[in-house]
Order: C-alpha cells, then structure tokens, then sequence
C-alpha cells in the first residue's frame, strides 16, 4: 500500500481500530485544508436527519445535511462544484470547491439552477491544530487515500462508503469491511 501525505482534495479514511470515537467512526473525510496551521475537512459519510430546508426556512429544496465534524457543529458549511455560479469559492481540488456567497447559492438553489448533485451541506467540520493530524497518523488512527472521484464526490452515497473504502484498500483491510459497527454487538 502507498502511504500518502495529508494535503487538501484528499480523503482520510478512518482506521476500524477507531472505534471509541464518536464523531470519527467509520468516517470518510475530504481535506478542504491542510497546512501548517492545522488542518480542515468535512465528514462525507454521516447524513443527519435534517434538510437544508430544516434549517434555513428561505431554501425550499430538501437537500440532505450531514454531520461535517465535531467542530462548530452550529454553523453550516457547503462544499459544491460550480464556482462559477458561485462567487468567493474556495478551491479544494479536481473541481471541488468550498464555500462562497451565501445568499447567491440561496437564490440558485430556490431557482433550481443548482441541484443536489452540485453542493453538499454539512453542520460542523472536522479541525486538527498545527501537527495534530500528522500525530494522529502516525498513531495509525487514519489512512490517507487519493480522491479518485474528483467533482463527483459530491454525489458520492454515503450509506456503505466507509465499507467501500475498506474494500478498496484490500489486505486486513478486507476483515474489518464486514465487521459490526459496534463489535460488543457480534
């Protein structure tokens, strides 16, 4: 297996030893910075049982939200792949983008100009300070993958990514892709 370094647009994938952490169990998660200030991603893997039509009353489309870290989960992030619709984005990598005007996206949705396909939404975000990331790698609690999706992440489903990914990695990987969520419960 290659062993790749953190870096924005690539994905972290949680290793199955992580078991105790609630917020990154079996956690697929897209690296929207790294730097040597720390580091920011969005879990793309934990839908919660909100729409962004829940929480922001002037959306009427019911795209899904999910649950992007344990980080400010009272703020509401979006990742998308139509900066040119969407002015101030930030570019993550592979045309995915982070962020922009707000109210902008707002009307595009309602407009119906932007669709599902295009933007996901998250409450919270994923933070690690200066370092910390690269000293949870080496504890071995992630292992850090190349997004082959690229824009199409977006889309990607999230009910079995997690078991994908273990797939994917193939080896003692293999073992954990069937394993109970809680192993107590086998």
């Amino acid at each position: 297996m290659v062993i790749l370094k953190p870096e924005k647009g690539k994905l972290l994938i949680a290793e199955p030893t992580l078991t105790g952490d609630v917020s990154f169990n079996r956690s697929v998660v897209l690296l929207a910075e790294h730097n040597e200030e720390g580091s920011v991603g969005f879990i793309l893997n934990k839908p919660l049982e909100y729409t962004i039509s829940d929480l922001i009353t002037e959306i009427k489309t019911p795209f899904q939200v999910y649950n992007g870290g344990p980080v400010e989960q009272d703020n509401l992030y979006f990742i998308h792949k139509v900066p040119d619709l969407i002015a101030n984005s930030i570019e993550i990598s592979d045309g995915i983008y982070w962020g922009g005007d707000f109210d902008d996206t707002v009307n595009l949705i309602n407009q119906k100009v932007i669709s599902e396909d295009d933007i996901r939404f998250f409450l919270g975000y994923s933070g690690w300070s200066s370092f910390q990331l690269n000293q949870e790698l080496t504890s071995k609690s992630w292992v850090v993958v190349k997004n082959d999706y690229e824009s199409a992440i977006i889309q990607k489903s999230s009910n079995a990514f997690w078991k994908e990914k273990m797939v994917q990695l193939g080896g003692n990987y293999l073992l954990w892709s069937n394993a109970p969520e809680n192993p107590s419960l086998n």
